[in-house]
This record gives structure tokens, C-alpha cells and sequence, in this order.
């Protein structure tokens, strides 16, 4: 069963996190919170943890995953982020927000989009998440803990406990939190695309594809 780690919201106890990066590193698989939900991490270069989360949703390995980063400037180590690209994210950071961009030589070949060479990237609005990735010192693999057949993330860490627990490392629980998806955001091309309205307000300027 996994280990429920008791954090406060805002301001996160450093012994605590500091057990969540111990469990990260060690291979772990934890389920903790973001201003969109809570959903599944591990460390970007851990395959055995990314397929035990792609067991855990249901998904398979067409299903792209998310560098969570701490903050722009981790953003553009891992995608090419030029000076348009830049003032936009710097609007929309930190943020309920997935940005999808061309990767660079960072990202490794299993995590980008097979045809494009994308990769989805996000800074979450979320003080707990950001004391995480504050603390890891580097970006967490991530994907909305969303369980097969359910639309919706999980948004309750006693219901994560008792659904999935025994499928974990560890549980970050901050009590409630939010369960609405980001909005993604494809800037890839020459044109930004809205590719999903979630939470977050939508940016002016961005094209929204028509609907059928």
C-alpha cells in the first residue's frame, strides 16, 4: 500500500517533500496535487515507473505524457522556445495550462510525439507542486490521474488511497483538490491552436479549430 504523506497546501513541510523526491529517485510512482487535479508523476527517465502509470490509466504507448516543469526557463531547456513563443508562455505561467512544443535533444525520443517531435509542457499553479519540482531540482514526468473508463481526475486522496493505493509509492494529500483538465494549447505551428478548453481561461489570439 502506498504511503500518505500529510502536506499543507501552501506552505509544504520540507521533511515531507524531501520523502517524496527520496521516493521519486528510488523509483517510485506518487499520485500528488496540481491546480488541475491530482495526477501520477515519476522521474522523466524511469521506464519501468512510466509503465506501471500506463498500466494504472489504462493507456497505451501512443499515450503522450507531460513534462511538469518548475518554472519558464526549465520550459525552455526542453522545448525551442523562441522570443514570440516566450512573452506568450510568460502570460500563462504558472498555470492550468499544456503547452505543446517541438522538443529539443533534452526530451528523449519515447516522450515526444512520434511524427511531429512535440512534447506537452506545463507550470502548474499549484504551491505544492511547485515545492516538489522545487525540491526534485528537475522536471517530473506526469499525466492526469485519470482511471480507465472515467473522465474526470481523481480529485480526493482518500478515494486515491482506497482505489489505486495498493498500485503506489506514495500520496500527497492536501486534502480537496480542483478536478477540472488543462487547457491545451498547441504552438507547435505557425498558427496556436486551441486543441482542448479545460480550465483555464482561453488566451486571446488563439485559433480554435472548428468543431466535426
Amino acid at each position: 500500500m502506498a504511503r500518505m504523506l500529510h502536506l499543507h497546501p501552501d506552505t509544504p513541510q520540507p521533511r515531507l517533500l524531501a520523502q517524496a523526491v527520496e521516493a521519486l529517485r528510488g523509483g517510485g510512482v506518487i499520485a500528488f496535487p496540481t491546480d488541475s487535479g491530482y495526477a501520477l508523476g515519476c522521474m522523466v527517465g524511469d521506464k519501468d515507473a512510466m509503465e506501471r502509470i500506463r498500466a494504472i490509466r489504462g493507456v497505451g504507448d501512443k499515450h503522450l505524457f507531460t513534462l511538469m516543469c518548475h518554472d519558464l526557463s526549465e520550459i525552455a531547456t526542453y522545448a525551442r522556445v523562441g522570443n514570440v513563443e516566450y512573452r506568450f508562455l510568460k502570460q500563462y505561467t504558472p498555470g492550468a495550462y499544456t503547452f505543446i512544443l517541438m522538443a529539443t535533444h533534452e526530451v528523449p525520443r519515447r516522450l515526444q510525439h512520434p511524427k511531429r517531435k512535440t512534447v506537452g509542457l506545463r507550470v502548474p499553479g499549484h504551491s505544492m507542486a511547485l515545492a516538489l519540482l522545487d525540491a526534485l531540482g528537475e522536471p517530473l514526468l506526469s499525466t492526469s490521474l485519470i482511471l480507465p473508463d472515467e473522465a474526470e481526475p481523481l480529485c480526493e486522496a482518500w478515494a486515491i488511497d482506497d482505489r489505486i493505493g495498493h498500485r503506489l509509492d506514495l500520496i500527497l494529500d492536501v486534502g480537496f483538490c480542483a478536478d477540472r483538465s488543462t487547457t491545451v494549447i498547441d504552438m507547435a505551428g505557425e498558427d496556436y491552436v486551441l486543441v482542448r478548453r479545460g480550465r483555464g481561461d482561453v488566451p486571446v489570439g488563439v485559433l480554435v479549430p472548428e468543431a466535426g
